[in-house]
């Protein structure tokens, strides 16, 4: 099967350059072996405010004099798929956090609530309610954080017979499974009718992120109808509104006629004379997938787009050139909180996203996303941010900018 353009990889980044393609004309196909950073994702979009401190290499400095011109881009763009952001286009905002804390971020899903950075007022009192039995939403840490700045906080929780059966095992009381029961109907009323009773004199509620796996509607109906400000704050993983925006991403990338290869994973490739020909799938077999270009997008560590050992840092499909720190002891900090060095490694690239293998850049693989070296600690909290950008760079570099 041949193809104009590949992407290896269907999270953020590979879905967005599928998507851009896509509508610039281009034939495509996405290999994914599932799981992606989305599933974990807080619902929230961080990009470096303008004038930040850049660390050497950061892929930003690659895109250059387009990076405002591509931020303007993200929410029309999610937009088209489905996914509506707010926020501020010119600089960064706050969302609230599990700890009851506050973080940068530039764009949030729809029912999302940001505060603005000089003013974060989450009112004086605040009822924390969470789901009997659901372990992945800590309502003390977000209290506890949320009177250091001064809020009064009361914790309850509501029972519904619909959670029982989920309830009998603590692997089947997960944030997806939550929400696939409130998806509507009674269910949901009856949550939220259960919910209004435990409001005395709050000002503002807070729920876990529980609502809305196929669209944003349960989540917005919940907001609407408490007669108070509500705020969803993020549980652990899996991610409800993450899962949400990879699912309506992936809806309309295949509407666009892109052909996705779920639960499949590339294995082998060919390439001559710095070329890349061809790649082999799990799946496929002998059936090889050509194309014109190829886009590599499998993330970090943790998707294993990226694999360590005591002897380096390796990109193992293609075997491309890494960046990385040679003393390994310099690759971690103790301190669990600090920015971490081995965030910042990845696969080197030349101006253009070209990854380089032996020191010579590939004319037609492009890297995008975690996978790249230089992308700066979990800190600076730009890593949808980087996806993103860095996929509509990558998809122009290949279309010519074509719309």
């Amino acid at each position: 099967m041949k193809f104009n353009t590949i992407i290896i990889g269907g999270g953020l980044s590979g879905l967005t350059a599928a998507i851009q393609l896509q509508l610039s004309g281009e034939s495509t196909a996405v290999i994914s072996a599932g799981q992606s950073a989305l599933h974990f994702s807080s619902g929230t979009f961080g990009i470096l405010n303008s004038g930040a401190v850049l660390p050497e290499g950061h892929p930003y400095s690659k895109i250059g004099p387009k990076l405002q011109d591509y931020i303007a881009r993200i929410k029309p763009f999610f937009a088209k798929a489905g996914v509506s952001l707010h926020g501020n286009d010119s600089r960064n905002m706050l969302r609230l956090t599990p700890t009851g804390t506050f973080q940068e971020c530039r764009y949030a899903m729809e029912e999302v609530e940001l505060f603005d950075a000089g003013n974060p007022d989450i009112g004086n009192k605040v009822l924390i309610v969470n789901v009997q039995g659901f372990f992945d939403f800590n309502t003390a840490f977000i209290a506890q954080g949320l009177e250091k700045a001064g809020a009064t906080c009361r914790i309850e929780s509501v029972s519904l017979p619909e959670f029982g059966r989920v309830r009998e095992s603590p692997s089947e009381m997960r944030s997806v499974n939550l929400a696939r029961i409130l998806e509507g109907g009674g269910t949901l009323d009856e949550f939220i009718a259960s919910v209004k009773a435990l409001i005395k004199d709050e000002d503002t509620v807070i729920l876990p992120e529980i609502f809305g796996l196929r669209d944003s509607s349960p989540a917005l109906k919940v907001k609407e109808s408490l007669g108070v400000r509500c705020i969803f704050v993020g549980t652990m993983p899996p991610s409800v509104p993450g899962i949400r925006c990879q699912m309506q991403l992936r809806r309309y990338y295949e509407s666009l006629g892109g052909i996705f290869l779920m639960g499949d994973e590339a294995v082998g490739v060919n390439i001559a004379d710095s070329t890349v020909k061809a790649v082999s799938t799990k799946n496929l077999g002998a059936h090889w997938l050509m194309a014109d270009n190829f886009i590599l997008s499998t993330g970090s560590f943790f998707s294993k787009g990226l694999a360590s050992s005591p002897e380096g840092v390796t990109e193992p499909l293609f075997g491309v050139d890494t960046s990385y720190d040679k003393n390994r002891p310099e690759w971690y900090r103790r301190d669990f909180f600090e920015s971490q060095p081995y965030m910042e490694f990845g696969v080197a690239t030349d101006g253009g996203f070209h990854a380089i293998k032996d020191g010579i850049p590939l004319t037609n693989l492009y890297a995008a996303g975690s996978i790249l070296a230089g992308r700066g600690p979990l800190t600076l909290g730009c890593g949808a941010g980087v996806a993103i950008l860095t996929a509509f760079a990558v998809a122009d570099s290949i279309t010519g900018g074509k719309a």
